[in-house]
C-alpha cells in the first residue's frame, strides 16, 4: 500500500491559484499512475487529472483544461497540481491517488482504478 499525504490546500477569491503537493512513500515511485480527484459536498468524486509514470502523457478533466495543470518529480516522490483561474464550482476536498498494480495503459480516470488515496485537502474559492 502506498501511503500518499496532500499539501497546498486552503481558501482562495475567484481567479487566485493554488497548489497542491503529494508526497508519496516508497521505493517505486516512478511505477505509479498518478492522479488528482474531487468531491464537492453531495457529489461524486471526480477525476482531475492523470499523469503518467514518466510524466510525459497527461489527462484532464473538461471543466480543467487550460487552467489546472498536474506534473510530477520522480526523484523527489511528490505529484503536483498547479490551478490557475480558480472558480467557485473549484470548490471541494481534493485527493491524490496512485495505482501501483499492473497497468497496461498509460492514463486511468476511474476510482475504481486507483487502490492508494490520500485524507484529502480542501479547496475552497469565494466569488
Amino acid at each position: 500500500q502506498v501511503q500518499l499525504v496532500e499539501s497546498g490546500g486552503g481558501s482562495v477569491q475567484a481567479g487566485g491559484s493554488l497548489r497542491l503537493s503529494c508526497a508519496a512513500s516508497g521505493r517505486t515511485f516512478s511505477t505509479y499512475i498518478m492522479a488528482w480527484f474531487r468531491q464537492a459536498p453531495g457529489k461524486e468524486r471526480e477525476s482531475v487529472a492523470t499523469i503518467s509514470r514518466s510524466g510525459d502523457i497527461t489527462y484532464y478533466n473538461d471543466s480543467v483544461k487550460g487552467r489546472f495543470t498536474i506534473s510530477r518529480d520522480n526523484a523527489k516522490n511528490t505529484v503536483y497540481l498547479q490551478m490557475n483561474s480558480l472558480k467557485p464550482e473549484d470548490t471541494a476536498a481534493y485527493y491524490c491517488a496512485a495505482r501501483s498494480t499492473y497497468s497496461t495503459k498509460s492514463i486511468y480516470t476511474q476510482t475504481a482504478d486507483f487502490g492508494s488515496w490520500g485524507q484529502g485537502t480542501q479547496v475552497t474559492v469565494s466569488s
